[in-house]
């Protein structure tokens, strides 16, 4: 426990990764980055942040737990002015950064989905995140339509970033060790500049589907419509949620936009991306309101 005068605390989810090796490759997630800056959440006691410190990189690290911040400060000078004691997840992104940078960590698991969304909230200055999360959210981000894994997380996230599974970390190259496996995966920033349908309107689709994955999106769906509007006819909407890919999300967003009358549910819905979004969520708009046919999109 030398190496690691840190006290791992639970209600913060840490578990200090003490596998020189794996940190060497965590690190090196980043060699096909340009060379932006590097913003590495969660360092703990700078495993991984000795490795980044080894690029030609400027290393910024973001650290919540007091006790690894001193033990930071002490142990790595070359990052004075660079620390910030602060959590990542209510960090003022445009204070510290005012271009693109990268995002690297080994991230808790309990917070893990999270990050990823304020990743995605601030996708178009972060083209490149990698890390290491748990097995089963990993296998999550990659999943293809079709498969049991793909939910939520997959279609937000593979809207706007490439992602990849590169390896599997077991449970023993952590202090304190985890009781499941984790993966380092890699995400970086896709062409697509914007959704073909809108946004928030998407995103709500995707969590009502997913919230009732069994059902057909015909009888799922039916809450983001009044009474007096008929669900539409279409092919699409006979399907399960897991069974549509983005694109085919985005022809359903453009469909059922005309009838829509909730109030659009934003990522900032509490929880992760992969929880189920209850009924109350979808708030009903005044009975005046009336459902807004949208302009074309153009071109």
């Amino acid at each position: 426990m030398a190496m690691f005068p840190v006290r791992a605390k639970k209600n913060l989810g840490q578990h200090f990764l003490r596998d020189e090796e794996i940190a060497r490759r965590v690190a090196a997630t980043l060699d096909k980055a340009p060379p932006f800056p590097v913003l590495e959440v969660g360092p703990g006691t700078g495993m991984l942040t000795r490795f980044l410190l080894e690029q030609e990189r400027e290393v910024t690290v973001v650290e919540v737990d007091r006790e690894s911040v001193d033990y930071l400060n002490e142990h790595y000078p070359q990052l004075h002015g660079k620390i910030l004691h602060q959590d990542f997840l209510r960090m003022d992104i445009d204070a510290h950064f005012n271009g693109s940078f990268s995002v690297i960590g080994n991230y808790p698991y309990h917070i893990s989905s999270q990050i990823f969304f304020k990743v995605l909230d601030n996708r178009d200055i972060i083209p490149f995140c990698s890390g290491m999360i748990q097995k089963e959210v990993a296998e999550r981000l990659v999943a293809p339509p079709g498969c049991k894994a793909y939910g939520i997380l997959s279609v937000l996230l593979q809207a706007w970033y490439d992602i990849e599974y590169l390896f599997t970390v077991d449970e023993h190259a952590f202090i304190p060790p985890p009781k499941v496996k984790s993966a380092v995966v890699r995400l970086t920033r896709n062409k697509r500049r914007r959704l073909a349908c809108n946004e928030k309107l998407f995103k709500t689709v995707v969590k009502t589907g997913f919230n009732q994955r069994r059902k057909m999106l015909r009888n799922s769906l039916k809450l983001l419509l009044s009474d007096e509007n008929p669900m539409p006819d279409d092919p699409l909407l006979t399907k399960r949620p897991e069974q549509l890919s983005v694109k085919e999300f985005e022809t359903l967003t453009n469909l059922l936009e005309p009838w829509v009358k909730v109030k659009l549910v934003s990522l900032e819905t509490p929880g992760t991306f992969d929880e189920e979004v209850p009924p109350k969520a979808l708030e009903p708009l005044p009975e005046q309101a009336k459902p807004k046919v949208p302009e074309p999109l153009p071109g």
